[in-house]
């Protein structure tokens, strides 16, 4: 087991020396760099380049739209957010409304980007993108923090351009980007109602209004034909009953227009029936389940390995799911496939044909099954067990491969922070706390240390069950968690979870140990950075990083 890093002084003298803690590129004037022959300036992006996802059934929101475009025009900035949702949850249409203002704007724009923002990874993934999609041959040969420097770059230079965050999570992530990038619009969505800078304007989204979400479900369900007066007389009642949330809407739709027997009234009347057994959780929540028990029940007689398909989703990340992922050993991947079909035509998810989404609703509410009807409880952690087992086998090297590729890591990191993020009370995997250690290795490596906070959250619940809270491992894994915590800033977490560590280095150690002193130098930071008057001077060392240590 290696120690702790500690933090390192650097010195470096000569004309060219190089002196850093860490560094991705560094020229000394010897070499032309290989971007130097595609400066940013010099490249045009063609017109209507974009990554914009194909656009779905969306009406009404003129006003919001019609708002939002003022937003931007005058003050560049603007963030789609909800209020009243509960927990935090979605289903408003928010992406919906984003995505809409892009395709009918795209005229209006040199260059529109989609940027999946749900962390400063992903983030920084998208705008990878973009360099790889205008200097495609560059590209190729370049680091991932080459690329994204490329492309501030180009946007800093080149006017006329969106930028879309969509589900942002912190606000804060985008200030590197708000704040330097100022040649465009910049236009977020999120959760969040607070938070943001005070020259972003907000517009607070809400459910549909009555007219528009009848109509919404009218053609959702009814296609081109018009409805007769009594049947759109039961769209109204079912909208309201469903209380004009878009999402709901949709699936219930989507439902609808599967099975053509069923009358709207006659599902209504089923929803009914529903309501007294969903009593847990928010309006929101109960009003997705209900709609879900009607679904599901069909979905098992038509194809259960859907039902499969869709409660492993659940527990990985909402985005991007390769169906390799959801294809167990001995399963025909023709048949996930199939499923996956069965699955977005009732819009539980969305498909590119190789790798599907599963809005972040639709997954809460599957993980928690006191929402659910289910006549099969257990089936929540079910999915759970094939999901774990699908990233533990996905990171087994293949024949002749001693290790995993990057590219496995970089597509299945995403899936790991999720399991982390979501695991049960006591539960104990000991291949997967092995794959979240390394995880979170390169995650800190990559300097992305706060977004593996889960990670080491969960190493330290499965140390600390199967090993003990003696153990020299859990000491280490604790010691890594409290310096995540340290660098997003919560020293409320960090030093407590420092001064037991080092208590018990002390104890089980020695004073001058490497591992204990190790510990005693981050909490003499951690007390710096909270102006704590205990604080000592700690030595010029090197920021420490989680341990290489493997479970």
């Amino acid at each position: 087991m290696s120690t702790d890093d500690v933090r390192l002084c650097i010195e470096t003298a000569g004309p060219r020396s190089i002196a850093a803690k860490e560094i991705t590129n560094a020229y000394t004037g010897d070499v032309l760099p290989a971007e130097a022959l595609h400066l940013p300036e010099k490249v045009t992006a063609a017109p209507g380049t974009s990554n914009l996802p194909a656009a779905n059934l969306c009406l009404g929101r003129e006003d919001e739209l019609a708002r939002l475009r003022s937003i931007l025009t005058n003050q560049h900035e603007g963030a789609i957010t909800q209020s009243g949702a509960v927990h935090g949850l979605g289903g408003v249409g928010k992406s919906t409304l984003a995505l809409h203002y892009a395709h009918r704007h795209r005229g209006d724009y040199a260059l529109i980007w989609w940027i999946k923002a749900a962390s400063p990874d992903e983030i920084e993934t998208s705008l990878a993108s973009l360099t790889q999609t205008l200097v495609p041959g560059w590209s190729d040969i370049a680091g991932r923090g080459a690329q994204v420097a490329w492309a501030m770059q180009w946007l800093t230079w080149h006017p006329g351009w969106l930028l879309v965050y969509d589900n942002v999570e912190n606000p804060g992530d985008l200030t590197p980007y708000t704040g330097a990038l100022h040649q465009g619009h910049h236009l977020a969505t999120s959760r969040r109602t607070t938070g943001w800078p005070d020259r972003a304007r907000t517009l607070t989204l809400g459910n549909l209004d009555p007219d528009d979400a009848t109509t919404l479900l009218c053609q959702l369900v009814f296609k081109e034909n018009s409805p007769t007066p009594r049947r759109r007389g039961e769209a109204q009642s079912l909208a309201a009953e469903l209380g004009y949330l878009p999402l709901a809407i949709k699936q219930a739709g989507a439902y609808l227009a599967q099975n053509r027997g069923i009358s709207l009234d006659a599902y209504r009347r089923r929803l009914g029936t529903k309501l007294a057994k969903t009593a847990h959780g928010g309006d929101t929540e109960r009003t997705i389940a209900r709609i879900w028990n009607v679904t599901f029940q069909t979905l098992e007689r038509a194809d259960p390995l859907a039902v499969e398909v869709l409660h492993t989703a659940a527990w990985l990340a909402p985005d991007d799911i390769p169906h390799s992922l959801l294809t167990p050993p001995g399963i025909d991947p023709d048949d996930i496939a199939e499923a996956a079909g069965t699955l977005a035509a009732y819009s539980m998810i969305t498909g590119t044909g190789t790798t599907l989404s599963v809005h972040r609703l639709v997954q809460t509410v599957l993980r928690t099954p006191q929402i659910l009807d289910d006549t099969q409880p257990a089936r929540h952690l079910q999915g759970r067990d094939r999901a774990e087992q699908a990233v533990v086998h996905s990171l087994t090297p293949s024949p002749g491969q001693d290790t995993p590729t990057e590219d496995q890591w970089d597509t299945l990191t995403p899936h790991l922070l999720a399991l982390a993020a979501t695991r049960p009370p006591g539960h104990h995997n000991a291949p997967l706390t092995s794959a979240y250690q390394t995880a979170g290795q390169r995650l800190h490596q990559q300097g992305h240390t706060v977004r593996g906070i889960p990670l080491y959250e969960a190493i330290v619940a499965q140390h600390d069950q199967v090993l003990g809270e003696e153990h020299p491992r859990t000491l280490t894994s604790r010691n890594n968690l409290a310096y995540a915590y340290e660098a997003a800033g919560d020293l409320k977490r960090a030093i407590p979870l420092y001064e037991a560590t080092l208590a018990l280095r002390e104890k089980l150690l020695d004073k001058d140990h490497p591992d204990t002193l190790g510990t005693r130098n981050n909490l003499a930071y951690a007390y710096a950075a909270a102006g704590r008057s205990e604080a000592c001077h700690p030595p010029c060392t090197r920021p420490p990083s989680p341990s290489t240590s493997r479970s």
